[in-house]
């Protein structure tokens, strides 16, 4: 479909604008529910099928080549392997990989079920592993990795959203739900005393705000810009057609989190800034490739494989959990950190005033952003395998 606005300043223009009103939507109540990626693929939509932009150019793939891999760099850039040592206690341990095992086994469980009735379902399967082990990033990367359509990436994203919000507005409820149920802790009496919870004064407030300047940016773009190009240059050498792409990204996964182990990159602020705005650029254009009656078609069996993950995981991770006698706050923050990401998992703690954790949530969910873009790929590829596709 032709559009109205076709040239490539025009079409910049118009994406700019759309990340510009969602981030101002975000006072609306509603519209906030949704957050601003979900809402900047939602314009992208309506502004396709109506006819203002065309549901395809070549600078849609350009930006698709470009800007994901260097946002997939950009996430892991804050990640200190130093700060793994707050996860060695044995409740963080346990909740950590059980996380990621329950996530993992009931995708591939589902997945039998799912994937050969969805398109590209065992793909969607390894987007959904990489998301709900190591927040929404993993899954715009794994899905480009693994090439999935436009429209299936943003089917993904929606049933992302729709199933997951109601979720976390569920996992923020429980540290009271949890405390004030006699029930509950009768039948599950592991927990962190007041004062364990509390700890001292001298914990930094969550929200502070996070200061960066211009060379901070550049010095991140550099970087980022440098992993890519060596990832793609041994991509290319060394591996298949088939798998060029998947591997790309696991290389430049393990790339940055190597570099990002120098003393001086972990001094640089505005990676998950300049991340979140770059990653919108592409989901605009996401939004701008999707048919909406195709979309509806589609949608319904993919929130339904969303949702048995999601349920499903959780389900299985408080089990475990509970067999192994792990406090709740843990249980709760690791599969927040899995399903979100640490930040969110970080309010969560802060929010209960469990004060000794916010660090402990921060540091689980950078830790599953690493390991979600490995897991998410080889879950993808081991439920092809299973199922023949």
């Amino acid at each position: 479909m032709q559009g109205l606005i076709q040239s490539p300043e025009g079409l910049f223009m118009v994406i700019f604008l759309m990340i510009a009103a969602a981030f101002q939507l975000q006072k609306v109540k509603f519209i906030k529910t949704l957050g601003p990626v979900l809402t900047v693929i939602l314009m992208g939509i309506v502004l396709s099928n109506i006819g203002v932009v065309p549901a395809y150019t070549e600078i849609y793939s350009g930006v698709s080549q470009y800007l994901v891999p260097v946002v997939v760099s950009l996430y892991l850039l804050n990640l200190d392997l130093k700060k793994a040592k707050i996860l060695l206690s044995r409740d963080s341990l346990i909740s950590f990989f059980s996380m990621l095992f329950c996530v993992c086994f009931v995708t591939v469980i589902a997945g039998l079920y799912f994937a050969p009735r969805i398109a590209e379902g065992w793909k969607i399967a390894g987007m959904f592993v990489g998301t709900y082990t190591g927040g929404s990033s993993q899954l715009t990367a794994i899905g480009t990795g693994l090439e999935v359509s436009s429209t299936t990436l943003a089917i993904a994203n929606a049933a992302d959203y729709i199933v997951g919000m109601p979720v976390m507005i569920l996992f923020f409820a429980a540290p009271a739900l949890m405390e004030k149920s006699k029930w509950f802790n009768k039948h599950w009496p592991y927990h962190l005393t007041e004062s364990e919870r509390l700890g001292n004064a001298d914990h930094k407030t969550l929200m502070d705000p996070m200061e960066w300047s211009i060379k901070d940016i550049a010095y991140l773009l550099a970087i980022a810009l440098t992993v890519v190009v060596i990832s793609t240059n041994i991509s290319q050498a060394i591996f298949p057609e088939s798998l060029k792409s998947p591997m790309r990204i696991i290389e430049i996964s393990t790339l940055s989190i190597l570099v990002a182990q120098i003393p001086g990159v972990q001094k640089l602020r505005g990676n998950q800034d300049l991340g979140l705005l770059l990653s919108m650029v592409f989901l605009a254009t996401i939004g701008f490739q999707v048919n909406i009656a195709f979309f509806a078609g589609s949608a319904a069996m993919v929130i339904a494989f969303c949702a048995v993950v999601i349920i499903g995981s959780t389900l299985l991770h408080l089990l475990v959990n509970r067999v192994f006698k792990v406090k709740y706050e843990f249980t709760l923050l690791s599969i927040i950190a899995g399903i979100a990401d640490g930040t969110t998992s970080a309010l969560a703690a802060s929010g209960a005033n469990w004060n000794t954790l916010i660090q402990v949530g921060l540091v689980m969910g950078v830790l599953a952003g690493a390991i979600g873009n490995y897991v998410g790929i080889g879950v993808a590829f081991l439920l092809k395998m299973l199922i023949g596709a």
